[in-house]
């Protein structure tokens, strides 16, 4: 037998049918592109995932997906740090800050011209008046144990730090010396050794040598001015920074704006009522107690004194600031169904706080006033507002408080109590965090402001800027 014979009769394998191979070969090219679709949505998950959500670091890169879960990043009151802003308090010289109360209480306990040393910190007590914001801002920055609901936190290495905080007790600075020192022809300050002017001067000077003022040309810094005329000298110098104020009477468009400064409540200084709602034991229907005489936009009073001063059921009285004082306005605010607001020598006053406090209605009659924390309190709803030229028109005002019924009355006094923890400086949750919070709020408009410094070609504008955007151009109008 030939050998391509046997070759032809060797046993073969049987094939599959072609059928069995296709669907053998289906299936594993659809279990294969399966598997690579759900690795790849789910790598493009994690990666979006992370992208995403991660925090944006200072130099516009995202934290690592690690980081994300690194649970020791959580600050000391138990929030988590990546959602608070982060705040970098200079410690300025000494004479800036416990140096300013030294010399407060010096010029207040001397006796011939000399008064007590106080070398000892412990010894100074910030004292009590209705620009305090800057001793509470201070003093929260300062404690070891931090609110948990605060929205910032307080960090040490400023290469951290969203914004800087300035210390400055620029409102107390403003009245160490009881009497303002006379000028002598040369500008100097003659027989006193405090001068407001100068710490003005050298804090400034003193900011801008510092690194981190520099790089950013101020923008990313806080800066507290709360009394009208604080850091008047060098405002233009500062002007970039967020301004704490308690509003905007004396400091131009230029300067100052809803848009990029924060408005802050006066202290109240009367005892707070804590009193239930109610109009039986206020027994006045307005009351007013102040100084009658004022300059500027203050003028109304003494046409209001006129008006009001014969209505048998309002209770306004002339009077300055005294621990006497005081005391008649928290029994005549604690005993009135309303309490007048008029415009001072600036738009507002630490009155109106005053009123809050109480539960008294307040009847505001300040065509520029600007108020604090709008974005959150409808003043609508805990206040009167009367332009100014209705309310020195004779029996106007008594008229329309008159109209009043028990009802509306009781409905102002639940949402006065709903707010009133907001201007509270010593509530844990109160105006303290609630600054804090309108400060955060700044922030991304202070990254805006920092990147276009940095490309903006200046140019001579004769209008003024984007602070427009917040005067009140039509003035209030009667809200009852």
């Amino acid at each position: 037998m030939s050998h391509s014979h046997r070759h032809n009769h060797q046993p073969r394998h049987k094939s599959p049918p072609l059928s069995a191979t296709m669907f053998k070969l289906t299936r594993n090219s659809l279990l294969k592109q399966t598997l690579i679709v759900f690795f790849t949505v789910l790598i493009l998950y994690l990666l979006l995932n992370n992208f995403l959500l991660s925090p944006v670091n200072d130099d516009g890169s995202f934290s690592s997906f690690a980081s994300r879960f690194d649970l020791t990043s959580a600050d000391d009151g138990g929030g988590d740090r990546r959602h608070k802003v982060r705040v970098f308090m200079y410690d300025l010289p000494r004479k800036f800050t416990y140096g300013v109360i030294r010399s407060y209480s010096i010029a207040r306990s001397s006796v011939n011209g000399v008064g007590k040393s106080f070398d000892d910190d412990s010894e100074l007590k910030y004292p009590g008046n209705q620009h305090s914001a800057e001793w509470y801002l201070f003093s929260d920055l300062v404690r070891k144990e931090r609110d948990p609901k605060s929205p910032i936190i307080r960090v040490l290495d400023p290469e951290e730090a969203d914004l800087f905080y300035v210390p400055f007790f620029s409102s107390l600075s403003l009245v160490v010396n009881p009497i303002r020192p006379n000028n002598n022809n040369n500008g100097e300050n003659v027989g006193m050794q405090y001068s407001d002017e100068r710490m003005q001067e050298e804090l400034v000077e003193w900011l801008e040598e510092q690194e981190y003022w520099k790089r950013n040309n101020g923008w990313d810094h806080v800066v507290i001015c709360q009394d009208p005329n604080a850091l008047y000298k060098v405002i233009d110098r500062i002007r970039n920074g967020i301004l704490l104020v308690s509003d905007f009477g004396r400091l131009r468009s230029d300067q100052a704006s809803l848009v990029k400064d924060v408005i802050l409540p006066y202290s109240h200084r009367i005892n707070t009522y804590n009193g239930d709602v109610g109009v039986d034991n206020r027994k006045s229907l307005l009351f007013f107690m102040g100084n009658r005489y004022r300059k500027e936009g203050g003028k109304i009073r003494d046409t209001l004194f006129q008006i009001l001063e014969k209505e048998e059921d309002v209770v306004i009285k002339h009077g300055a600031q005294s621990r006497e004082s005081r005391r008649a306005a928290t029994q005549g605010m604690h005993s009135s169904k309303f309490c007048l607001h008029p415009a001072g020598d600036t738009p507002s006053a630490c009155r109106l706080f005053d009123a809050i406090v109480s539960l008294c209605v307040p009847v505001i009659i300040s065509d520029q006033i600007e108020l604090p924390f709008e974005d959150i309190i409808d003043y609508k709803k805990i206040a009167v507002f009367v332009e100014t030229t209705s309310a020195v028109k004779p029996g106007f005002l008594v008229n329309l408080l008159r109209t009043v019924s028990e009802q509306k009355l009781l409905e102002f006094q639940q949402e006065l109590k709903k707010v009133k923890h907001y201007f509270e400086y010593e509530d844990p949750n109160g105006t303290v965090n609630e600054i804090w919070r309108q400060v955060s709020m700044k922030l991304p408009l202070v990254k805006l402001m920092i990147n276009r410094d940095k490309r903006l070609v200046r140019s001579e504008i004769s209008q003024p800027d984007c602070s427009c955007l917040c005067s009140n151009r039509t003035g209030p109008i009667n809200t009852l």
